[in-house]
């Protein structure tokens, strides 16, 4: 135990960021060996539709240049013999679970990211092993029990741990300390940067910052007068410097968002209630954009004037983020469930909510709205 101890700081944590490899094709792979093990399957969208796209690709198929993001009709110009698999996200959450479950017998220090990811705060951990000898153990009993390969990042901060676990998939283990980041981090391209997204990634070019090291050095007022806080807080992250706790609620804190509003009068006419629904459907949108995640069930709440309450809910038939979307199922529960009564009060939330990591790319979204408004027709308010 003093030995183990030994390789955990004084002052200090160990953070390790647990990534499943290929998340969605492993667990087909999984749980039906037989049919997937080994070859080259994709979870993607309906392949009779040419604009059907892939959500992931296995490790055989990555090989042969296919990429999340592709169409279907791409993919097997690179790949003829590639095996399209429609999702099951019943099944990505009950192996999910289960993943999560085990990470629960190291620590109760779990934070769970997404669908295929956690973090746990291991610094108190030291009677179990050596932070390495415990990101085996994981990596080995998962793969064990859920036949399921992963990847784990082990570091001081959280920032760091994510970016540990990308820099060798599958199956491995990447140790960064902050004593390495002008070595292995810095010369990456900016773009590279957990948090740099597209559009933050093309603004940085255009401001010369091309690698992580430039966003490392950059002044820091430069950096906020063009980005704001978010630019402060990249800096930091570059330099190693990240506080955020493991958080064990984090995921259900993330679970519901709302937004709701008190008329100024009491409203009995639809079309005005319509009016507000599709106002408040854009700004639930908006904070849905912000927070990276889609819906999988719509709430509308009712009160009325002499404030009795009622609310009710619509699962979606696919993850919902964009305001039409969202205004298409609370525009339905309000003519399912609105009495006529003169009404106060009026709010959409955005519940089961999922990472755009989980969803990556929604595949039947566009089909599905199409049959769904036309079954809309004729019976508006």
């Amino acid at each position: 135990m003093a030995e183990s101890k030994s390789m955990y700081p004084a002052n200090g944590r160990v953070i390790l960021h647990i990534d499943m490899n290929a998340f969605y094709c492993s667990v087909h792979a999984a749980h039906e060996p037989e049919k997937y093990r080994g070859k080259p399957i994709a979870v993607g969208g309906r392949e009779q539709e040419r604009r059907g796209i892939l959500v992931t690709a296995s490790y055989e198929c990555r090989a042969k240049g296919v990429k999340t993001g592709m169409t279907i009709w791409q993919a097997r110009r690179l790949c003829p013999e590639i095996i399209i698999i429609h999702p099951d996200f019943d099944l990505y959450r009950d192996y999910s679970r289960r993943m999560i479950s085990i990470l629960h017998d190291v620590t109760d220090r779990v934070e769970q990211a997404s669908i295929d990811e956690a973090y746990l705060d291991i610094t108190d951990c030291y009677q179990q092993g050596t932070p390495v000898e415990i990101a085996l153990g994981i990596q080995k009993r998962i793969y064990r029990e859920l036949s399921l390969p992963s990847s784990v990042g082990i570091a001081p901060n959280k920032w760091l741990a994510k970016m540990a676990s990308d820099m060798k998939k599958p199956n491995a283990y990447t140790i960064l300390r902050k004593r390495d980041l002008p070595g292995v981090l810095w010369p990456l391209p900016v773009g590279k940067a957990y948090g740099v997204g597209k559009k933050t990634e093309e603004r940085l070019k255009e401001l010369n910052i091309h690698t992580i090291g430039d966003l490392a050095h950059a002044e820091i007022d430069f950096l906020r007068m063009n980005f704001g806080v978010k630019g402060e807080r990249l800096k930091r992250r570059v330099n190693g410097e990240d506080e955020s706790p493991v958080n064990p609620h984090a995921h259900e804190q993330r679970k519901s968002i709302g937004h709701s509003t008190t008329l100024s009068y009491d409203v009995d006419d639809g079309k005005a209630l319509r009016h507000v629904l599709g106002q408040l459907a854009g700004s639930l949108s908006e904070r849905l954009r912000k927070r990276h995640v889609m819906a999988l069930n719509i709430q509308l709440t009712i009160r009325y004037a002499d404030w009795q309450t009622i609310t009710r809910s619509a699962m979606t038939e696919k993850p919902v983020r964009a305001s039409e979307d969202i205004l298409l199922y609370a525009d339905t529960l309000l003519e399912k469930n609105w009495s006529g009564a003169p009404v106060r009060l009026l709010g959409i939330s955005a519940q089961k909510l999922q990472d755009d990591e989980d969803v990556k790319i929604q595949l039947d979204l566009f089909s599905f709205l199409k049959e769904a408004k036309s079954e809309l027709e004729g019976r508006k308010i």
